[in-house]
């Protein structure tokens, strides 16, 4: 209980806010701006927050990765872009509601859904965490072996059309964490000579890189292949009409409700991610629709329905972070990289070695979830001016970002050379349709499951017969298979590109 209180403290304490305050304000930003997205704004984030406390750091990129799933709605609903593949389904009926007139109407309701799907997924996350962290702390090197082993599979299944080229990425990501020195004998490896790799690739430019500066390489690419008649459709958006009332707010809480279970339950598993939830629940919503609800033409249960689903996953999708240390989402593997910064290693052991960090953890999501309501609702007519900011402007600050960012954290220009060559790397797997996102996951994931397996091959004595002692690992390997067959079959789950958060 005296951790606990303390934690609160420490999540309720003024420089703490600020913070929190910091990343929603700049997550409503980045997300309204199009061509940006969560990935590119949490890898940009990142070089920030290594000079922060622990807890104001992950505070900050907390705010960043709510906020700006929530400003996303804000272009899905005033120029029909959507700054992530899961705003797509915003735009089925949030813009059809802006040509109407009713833009203050549908960006109001994709507000309160954001906010209403966010507490209830955090929720998920303080009531699910720690009991899960127990468990995960009596499981096995093969038991944590074949966890990592189904994550990347799942992942794998649903970030591209290809299994195998997802599998590929993935364990490419594995194998580049292995740069270094050797976690047995200590012997340099895969270093080429260069004593800055002996503690490893930095996991920041990777992040920065793939995620950030590629991203923009490949907007920039859009943008110049972009026919100059070609413009984006815009609605007038009428910020005067009368908004969001109790009515519509009776009208829609069922919407909400169920919205905010389905992203929930599809944050907790790793590799679905927001998109797929956005769909789920969009689908459902329109399968239940009464007479006269006319989805994909302006119907208010569509935005509500797309914006609640996202916004839970991504507190959702933590639970596995903080539970077992596995990244469920590119948003998680993100915040591992923020923890490790500061010395941390996320898993079931955090909440014994710092118990009141996470509490603090727990305590910042809920003041997040606050300010997104207050930040949304005060600058939402100033949000919505930014959509006219053109990507000319973007993305050459965003690469001098991630240029100034990377260089910041280390002082050391061949940090900054590493990142421009993961950004070139990130860029051709995105031509090749090769995932980035499990890339990500494999590279996080990567000093763990060596660790895990090495034990693995010790307990067994490289005997396969000695799994049959281990059931729990067989079922969760039986699992990993049925997807990999599943998803060779095409009856995968929907596709998911972009960010899993």
């Amino acid at each position: 209980m005296e951790q606990l209180l303390l934690g609160l403290g420490d999540a309720l304490a003024l420089k703490t806010i600020f913070f929190v305050f910091l990343g929603v304000l700049l997550g409503y930003v980045i997300g309204v701006l199009p061509g940006l997205n969560r990935p590119a704004a949490l890898a940009i984030a990142i070089p920030l927050s290594y000079y922060m406390t622990p807890l104001t750091a992950v505070a900050f990129l907390i705010g960043i990765a709510k906020a700006s799933g929530a400003g996303g709605a804000t272009t899905a609903v005033l120029i029909n872009v959507p700054g992530e593949p899961n705003a797509a389904v915003t735009c089925l009926d949030g813009h059809p509601l802006a040509r109407k007139g009713k833009a203050k109407l549908a960006l109001e309701t994709a507000l309160y859904g954001s906010v209403i799907g966010d507490v209830i997924g955090t929720l998920a996350l303080i009531a699910l965490a720690h009991p899960l962290a127990k468990f995960a702390l009596g499981i096995g090197p093969l038991e944590m072996t074949a966890l990592m082993l189904l994550a990347l599979t799942f992942i794998a299944a649903l970030a591209g059309d290809s299994l195998l080229r997802g599998l590929a990425a993935g364990f490419f990501g594995v194998f580049l964490a292995t740069v270094g020195l050797d976690i047995e004998s200590g012997t340099p490896r895969m270093t080429l000579g260069y004593t800055e790799l002996l503690d490893g690739i930095p996991l920041l430019a990777v992040t920065v890189g793939m995620l950030g500066l590629s991203e923009m390489v490949i907007q920039a690419e859009e943008l110049l292949s972009r026919s100059p008649t070609e413009s984006l459709v815009k609605a007038q958006a009428d910020m005067k009409e009368d908004g969001f009332g109790w009515h519509t707010l009776r009208y829609l809480f069922p919407t909400f409700l169920s919205s905010s279970f389905i992203g929930t339950a599809i944050g907790l598993i790793p590799g679905l991610g927001p998109s797929v939830a956005s769909f789920a629940s969009y689908g459902l919503a329109k399968h239940f629709a009464r007479p006269g609800e006319e989805f994909g033409k302006g119907e208010l249960k569509g935005v509500a329905a797309a914006e609640t689903a996202d916004n839970a996953v991504v507190p959702a999708s933590f639970v596995p972070l903080f539970a077992l240390g596995l990244p469920g989402s590119v948003s998680a593997a993100i915040l591992i990289g923020a923890l490790t910064i500061h010395g941390l290693t996320p898993g079931p052991r955090l909440f014994d070695e710092n118990p009141r960090l996470i509490y603090g953890i727990f305590g910042t999501m809920i003041v997040a979830a606050a300010l997104m309501l207050v930040v949304g609702r005060i600058g939402l007519v100033a949000f919505a001016k930014l959509t006219r900011v053109p990507a000319t402007i973007i993305i050459p600050v965003v690469v001098m970002l991630c240029i100034v960012g990377s260089y910041l954290e280390s002082r050391s220009v061949f940090v900054v050379v590493l990142m421009i060559g993961f950004a070139a790397v990130g860029y051709l797997m995105h031509r090749f349709e090769y995932s980035r996102v499990t890339f990500l996951i494999g590279f996080v994931i990567g000093p763990q499951f060596e660790l895990s397996l090495r034990q693995s091959l010790i307990l067994t004595d490289r005997d396969p017969v000695a799994l049959l002692a281990h059931p729990f690992a067989i079922a969760i390997l039986t699992i990993a298979l049925i997807v990999t067959v599943l998803a060779t079959r095409g009856r995968s789950l929907p596709r998911q590109s972009g960010d899993n958060a």
